[in-house]
Order: structure tokens, then sequence, then C-alpha cells
């Protein structure tokens, strides 16, 4: 009805404010080839405070390669998660390191010390 008396405003064009990238899609034949992180956050009702888990996944088999869970979730927080799971798999000395995916979360948008960090150990 609107659009026959012509009261219709022109739809709006949504604007993209920055580049978009897609993700690669991988073929992963092993473990250690793609690992995702990612967190998760809950609320502790009684204590009226969240809580957070980071956790790092292989995405070859599924499983956790190792996780952190605290009461605030930093980069540090993140770089030291990130160590033990290279030392647990014994990535830290390999050539080749995994290669991170996030869902670009706000640790993606962290301080440039910790992209350095994540660059230094292990593949983008």
């Amino acid at each position: 009805m609107c659009k026959e008396l012509d009261i219709l405003r022109p739809q709006r064009q949504k604007k993209v404010s920055y580049p978009r990238k897609l993700a690669r899609n991988r073929t992963i034949k092993s473990s250690n080839k793609l690992w995702e992180i990612d967190i998760k956050y809950g609320y502790i009702e009684g204590e009226d405070r969240f809580f957070f888990v980071l956790s790092i996944i292989d995405v070859y088999d599924r499983s956790i390669v190792e996780y952190y869970m605290g009461l605030s979730c930093t980069a540090k927080d993140l770089k030291q998660t990130l160590l033990r799971a290279l030392f647990k798999r014994q990535q830290i000395n390999e050539r080749e390191k995994p290669v991170i995916r996030t869902d670009n979360g706000y640790y993606s948008l962290s301080p440039i010390p910790l992209k350095n960090f994540v660059k230094k150990y292990t593949r983008t």
C-alpha cells in the first residue's frame, strides 16, 4: 500500500567500511596444520561477574589443544595459552607452524605486539 501511495523512502545502500577478507578453504591432511581460537564467556549469577574460556582447537581432529579459563581474558592470556599449546604439541621449534584462524573477535584487534607475537610463532 505504501508503495502504491509512493511514500516509501529509497532503500539505503549498506556501506562496508573496511576491506572484507574471506577465509581461505584449506584441505587439512594431518594434525597441527590449522588451529582455531575462540573465546566464550558466561555470567556468574551469584557473584555478578563474567568468566571467559579461550580455546585453541585443532581443526583436523577437533581436539582442544589448550585452553584458558578465568575472570578476564587479555592479550597476555592469549599469548601464554598459545605458547603452552605450541609446547604441548611440540611445535615451538618446528619450521612449519600451525595456521591460526579466528572469528576476528576482540583479540584480533589487539595491539601490535600481540599481532607480532602471533606472526612470529605461527603462520596466518
